[in-house]
């Protein structure tokens, strides 16, 4: 398991400490949920943009949730 140290501005601590009250976090898992989510995001775009593409190169398709879940 790594460990790491962060130097934070005084705004950087604020945010860190509003988000794990928030979240009922501690500091550390408040770091690696955000870690993780930043990563999905960057997915997410990946997907999107793979799509757009196809989308607009006209081979994107489309089913109905009705086909979809039929499939399940």
């Amino acid at each position: 398991m790594g460990v790491i140290s962060i130097r934070l501005n005084r705004n950087e601590e604020n945010i860190l400490k509003y988000l794990t009250n928030l979240f009922d976090k501690d500091r550390s898992s408040m770091i690696k949920s955000t870690l993780v989510e930043k990563y999905e995001d960057l997915q997410d775009l990946k997907t999107i943009k793979k799509f757009e593409k196809a989308e607009k190169s006209g081979n994107a398709s489309f089913m109905s949730a009705e086909v979809a879940l039929k499939d399940i």
